[in-house]
Parts: C-alpha cells; sequence; structure tokens
C-alpha cells in the first residue's frame, strides 16, 4: 500500500499537517486535497473576487461571487458575520477562501447543487436555523469538493449532508462541536444511485457531538487521522451497503461507549435489509470505547481499500501527539491571507 507517512513537528507552536506548504501562495491550495476529492481546483483559473460587503446580498457580497458562472477565487476584505436568510447557492468552479479574515456564517447555509470544483476553505458556520437546515448540502449530483478548515457548530439539521448521488469529495482539518446530526452521507435507502459516492474525512475534531460521525448509506468513505471524543449515541453508522474504512483514527468515549454502530436497512433494488461493513485498522480507542466490529455478509472482507482509489494519503500512527494535533490545528485559524499572483481582482462596482 503506497502511505505517505507524516510525523508532525512542532516548530514555533505551528504543527506540520498534509498540504501545509499550499498556506505559501494563494492558489496553491487547488488540487491539494487528499482521497476522493483530491480533483477539486475550485476557482484556480477564474479572477480573484474581493468580498467588502458583509450583506446577505448586493454588491461585493459573498453571495453575489458565489453565483457568478464565471470561475472565481473569492477571499474576503472584511471579517465579521454574514447572516443568510435562504440558502447560499455555489455554482462550480468557485473557491471561497477565508484565509486572512474571520467570518462567520449563519442563519441558513451553503447549498452546493449539481455543480463542481468548489473548495470551501477556513470559515465558521454556526446557528442555522429553519427546516432542513444544514450548514453545507451536497446535493444532487455534485463532485470534486473540498470542505477545509472550517468550524462548525449547532444548526437545526445536519452540519454536511452529501447525498444524491455526490461524490469525489473530501472534508479535511475541520472541527464539529455543540451539535446533533453531525455528517449524513447517503440520505435514502432507495436511491441506489448513492453507491457512487466516495468521501474522505481526515484531520477532523469532533468534539462531543452527539451521532453522525458521520452516518452513511451505500458507497465509501475513508475516515483516517480524525479524533473523536465523547460521542452522545455512537461515533460511526454503517447503513445500507456502506463500506467504512477506518483507519488509525481516535475514538474517546464519554458516557456512551459503542464506536461502530450498524442499521440494517432495504435497498430499492433489494428484497433483504443489510447494514454496511467497517473495517478498522490502527484505530485507537480510548476511556471504554467499544467498537464492537461484526461481520455482515462478509462484513470486513467486503470493505475497500483505499489504494484501489486513490495511490498515496498523508498519515500516522493513532497517539496522544496526534490527538494534541488535530484538536490545535482543525477548523478555522488565524492564517494570513497568502499573496495571490493575478495583479487585478474582480470588484463590484
Amino acid at each position: 500500500m503506497d502511505v505517505l507517512i507524516c510525523q508532525p513537528r512542532i516548530a514555533q507552536g505551528t504543527p506540520t499537517l498534509p498540504y501545509a506548504e499550499a498556506d505559501d501562495s494563494l492558489r496553491a491550495l487547488a488540487g491539494r486535497a487528499e482521497g476522493f476529492g483530491r480533483f477539486a481546483i475550485g476557482g484556480l483559473n477564474g479572477d480573484l473576487y474581493l468580498v467588502t460587503s458583509l450583506e446577505d446580498d448586493g454588491c461585493g457580497s459573498l453571495r453575489e461571487g458565489c453565483r457568478s458562472h464565471k470561475p472565481l477565487w473569492i477571499v474576503f476584505e472584511v471579517s465579521g458575520t454574514i447572516h443568510l436568510s435562504s440558502f447560499l447557492r455555489v455554482s462550480s468552479y468557485k473557491t471561497i477562501d477565508g484565509r486572512g479574515q474571520k467570518v462567520k456564517v449563519t442563519g441558513k447555509g451553503l447549498q452546493l447543487k449539481a455543480c463542481e470544483h468548489v473548495i470551501v476553505c477556513n470559515l465558521e458556520f454556526e446557528g442555522g436555523r429553519g427546516h432542513d437546515v444544514d450548514a453545507i448540502q451536497i446535493k444532487p449530483e455534485s463532485r470534486h469538493i473540498w470542505i477545509d478548515r472550517c468550524s462548525f457548530r449547532d444548526y437545526t439539521d445536519g452540519l454536511i449532508d452529501i447525498t444524491c448521488e455526490s461524490t469525489d469529495i473530501t472534508i479535511s482539518r475541520c472541527h464539529f462541536s455543540e451539535h446533533n446530526k453531525t455528517i449524513l452521507i447517503g440520505g435514502n435507502s432507495c436511491n441506489i444511485a448513492d453507491r457512487c459516492i466516495g468521501v474522505t474525512i481526515h484531520h477532523c475534531f469532533f468534539d462531543g457531538t452527539r451521532q453522525r460521525h458521520p452516518r452513511v448509506r451505500f458507497g465509501k468513505v475513508h475516515l483516517y487521522n480524525n479524533y473523536t471524543r465523547n460521542w452522545g449515541i455512537y461515533a460511526v453508522c454503517a447503513s445500507v451497503e456502506s463500506q467504512i474504512l477506518s483507519q488509525c483514527n481516535i475514538y474517546e468515549a464519554g458516557e456512551k461507549k459503542t464506536v461502530f454502530k450498524y442499521l440494517t436497512e432495504k435497498a430499492g433494488d433489494k428484497e433483504e435489509g443489510a447494514s454496511g461493513s467497517v473495517r478498522s485498522v490502527g484505530d485507537l480507542f480510548l476511556n471504554g470505547a467499544k467498537p464492537c466490529l461484526i461481520v455482515v455478509d462478509d462484513g470486513a472482507d467486503n470493505v475497500f481499500e483505499a489504494h484501489e482509489c486513490y495511490e498515496a494519503w498523508t498519515m500516522e500512527a493513532a497517539s496522544d501527539c496526534l490527538k494534541e494535533v488535530v484538536q490545535i490545528c482543525a477548523g478555522w485559524q488565524p492564517l494570513p491571507r497568502p499573496q495571490d499572483s493575478l495583479i487585478s481582482a474582480k470588484t463590484c462596482k
């Protein structure tokens, strides 16, 4: 198996993590995701768009940039809170890059609908309210998506939903807290087309969230170097036909001890119900955490190998050091905005 091993090093208080050098220049982030979302380039080939207003809409707003049909690399000239009165739909070939500012999205969330090549980096999402309001909805048929270094908490429904044939997605170095239903992958057992789903989640910190880290129907999900602690029901749920590879993660139980939960559902084209499968490799189980690995229709033998899907990923053994690094480096970071090579930027006049 072609795996890159990267031991974190602390230099002047800053851990070294995957793609850290991508912060040296603005657009170096494009194409640097690991895993299923590795081809996401966002607005690499577009103009630089400057968000100069925290208003929900209008000249210089985030919504104005996201609705454009042209590729854009979106950065912020202001810090503060953007209160969305409705879902903000993000069109294809967009990078929403919060490096250099502290921007919080509240009220509603982002909707990545039938789009491709979107990168969302270094934002906070908090306090979304309303029926079916998630921080980020990825559906239908969206692909090449990378969610990186964002902080999520306290939404009415989910924090991230990936459903309706959306695939080739990576979620990395994000912080999830103060929430119930965290990440849903595959929304309905009748939607058999979700067998195409592929998602990678790595170096994320699930900090006392109740469940769905993630919950999966169908598809393939690779979890590595995440730290999940003090969940309220279970850590990871494998439902109908899902294949979950859990590799070198840290699961630290609180009151509830069950790590892997299996739910039986009937696929739309099957007569009998089935749960999913989990393969645990090199995971660290702390404070009485119970993996409860079981064999279902050959169980773990049915789980994919990551190298069948991509050649390399940056991973280290689960350890106390990894736990500390993930807590420091997951979520919004006080980073300066890297320099961009473009001479001019697109502004609203």
